[in-house]
């Protein structure tokens, strides 16, 4: 992890990247007040003000029930709670994007981070401008989302995909499946979006985690497949034996289009 002399060596109101003033609302919580104050030197750094931290699971419950974040970077070893059990609590009362920060690197602890509504996984010690690289790709593609679906702009946002298995309408974050509504995360559909962008092409897992997550894989090929996996079971009747996004064994991924029954 780069200390903080080393990250900003630029000077004290120099940010590392050209941007303006942020508006997204972010909540962080670790019971570490050292990786605390790292954040959110990093982040005001970049032009990130609305900051809340907390270091309780309690406190983190207390904040998400009262006020509403655009991003939650949450660690997983709280002193008073277990970060996955307080993601699923989380997960009652907003949508927000949960990035885990932890020191659990085992691809078990991220199949269930990941499984449970995490977005992404940062294990420490992390370089914090990782972290902000991860932050602004994912705020840039929700924003091209956001312009899509109000007409901003035209393209693959506006479209509708319809397989008559299933109905993909990203610009309504609605998926369709056999005439019946399909809840999904945003970071499925907009995976599902991609598939559907480009059929019958052929994609490694570190191509697909640059191009949807919007940054460079740093090895978490696990997060593409485990969102892979959770895709197949809304979208197939078997998903041990997919037939729409098909795996080709130490190449990558394809999506397959079903045949629209005339």
């Amino acid at each position: 992890m780069l200390h903080l002399e080393e990250t900003y060596a630029l000077g004290e109101e120099t940010p590392l990247l050209n941007v303006n003033t942020n508006a997204e609302k972010i909540l962080l919580v670790d019971d570490e007040r050292g990786i605390l104050t790292l954040l959110e030197i990093t982040l005001k750094k970049e032009r990130y003000h609305n900051i809340s931290s907390c270091t309780t699971g309690e406190q983190a419950l207390f904040f998400v029930k009262n006020h509403t974040y655009d991003l939650i970077l949450l660690d997983v070893m709280l002193g008073d709670a277990n970060g996955f059990e307080l993601c699923r609590e989380i997960r009652k009362h907003t949508d927000a994007p949960i990035f885990f920060l932890t020191s659990c690197a085992s691809d078990f602890d991220k199949l269930t981070g990941l499984g449970i509504g995490g977005d992404d996984y940062i294990t420490k010690p992390f370089n914090p401008l990782e972290v902000i690289a991860r932050m602004k790709a994912l705020f840039r593609r929700q924003s091209l989302t956001q312009a899509s679906s109000y007409g901003i702009s035209e393209g693959a946002g506006n479209k509708e995909y319809n397989y008559g298995r299933f109905i993909l309408r990203p610009a309504d974050a609605a998926l369709i499946v056999n005439g019946e509504n399909v809840e999904c995360t945003a970071k499925e559909l907009e995976l599902l979006s991609f598939f559907c962008r480009n059929p019958n092409r052929i994609y490694t897992t570190s191509q697909i985690y640059e191009l949807v997550w919007g940054s460079p894989g740093y090895g978490d090929e696990k997060t593409v497949t485990i969102h892979i996996s959770k895709i197949r079971k809304k979208l197939d009747d078997n998903p041990k034996a997919p037939e729409l996004i098909i795996n080709l064994r130490g190449i990558g991924y394809k999506f397959v289009p079903p045949v629209k029954e005339a």
